[in-house]
């Protein structure tokens, strides 16, 4: 399935390459850093940063953009995405911009067309709330955090399965 994405490149943007898949099985489209050239980006241990992508871009309806980390960055320098996926919306009309955080050790640096984080496109689902007297019973029913067992558990998987 493909859905048509369009796009617009913002002054400070221009030059640097579009959305694009590092590979043909790829889920995510590369996002590229519209710094200047002349004065690339630190971002320090422990800080955070909002990256721009220079980019506007224009979902079709029934669709968002997941901004989401990449893997190599959080790998090898501990540089994630801080709100990961960050939501971009339909009807969003600015720049997209990424909230970088530095896990690392040291200070990042984020240079002009750095692949900082990637986007995945994923329709959305309408949905309508309706208000109930109450909830179903499930089998979990109200158990939260942790319920359903951890990797560390010896009993996990439960002998009957579930």
């Amino acid at each position: 399935m493909s859905v048509r994405i369009g796009y617009v490149w913002l002054k400070h943007g221009r030059g640097l390459s579009p959305p694009r898949k590092a590979s043909e099985g790829a889920a995510g489209f590369d996002l590229g850093a519209a710094v200047p050239a002349e004065a690339p980006l630190s971002i320090a241990p422990g800080g955070r940063a909002m990256v721009p992508t220079g980019l506007t871009l224009q979902l079709p309806p029934g669709h968002e953009g997941q901004v989401r980390p990449r893997s190599g960055l959080a790998a090898e320098f501990g540089v994630t995405v801080l709100n990961a996926p960050g939501t971009v919306d339909a009807d969003y009309r600015g720049e997209v911009k990424v909230i970088l955080v530095n896990h690392g050790d040291s200070a990042f640096t984020v240079r002009r067309g750095d692949r900082i984080a990637q986007l995945v496109v994923a329709p959305v689902a309408e949905a309508e709330f309706v208000e109930l007297a109450s909830a179903e019973d499930t089998r979990r029913g109200a158990s939260g955090f942790g319920s359903t067992g951890t990797a560390g558990d010896a009993a996990w998987p439960p002998p009957d399965g579930s």
